[in-house]
């Protein structure tokens, strides 16, 4: 800020806006000059080799009270299947056949002996079943 004196003693204080006043025109001629120069923004995607699908419903093997195994195919809706640890094997290696992708679940009864389960998840896990999960449910309120 300048401060101006005139003849008679007074002061004058004058902000002199003409030089910012040039400097924001050539700004301005800069950026209109060089905005359409400037690509825009291009986001490359991620290929992906096969469609996607629904997963599929998964196999559920149920450990009863008494260590007697059931399996029960949720995407067929069909009813729970009796079955021994060899039949259990064989008709879940068909199954990982046809399709791999194919989660199992082991539900059991609380009163099951953990190493049933233990027992059960060591025998898909040689089967080379890749998915194997526990289902629980959840506490009511």
């Amino acid at each position: 800020m300048k401060t101006y004196r005139r003849g008679n003693n007074r002061l004058m204080n004058d902000i002199n806006v003409v030089p910012y006043i040039d400097v924001m025109l050539v700004l301005l001629v800069i950026f209109m000059v060089t905005a359409p120069l400037m690509n825009p923004g291009q986001i490359d995607l991620p290929q992906i080799g096969k469609s996607l699908e629904p997963p599929a419903a998964p196999l559920e093997v149920i450990i009863r009270k008494d260590a007697t195994l059931a399996l029960h195919d949720h995407a067929s809706e069909g009813s729970e299947i009796a079955v021994s640890r060899v039949e259990l094997l064989a008709i879940l290696k068909n199954r990982q056949g046809a399709k791999a992708e194919q989660a199992v679940v082991i539900s059991a009864d609380k009163n099951v002996r953990y190493e049933e389960v233990i027992n059960v998840m060591d025998a898909l896990q040689q089967q080379q079943i890749k998915k194997i999960g526990l289902l629980t449910q959840a506490r009511g309120k």
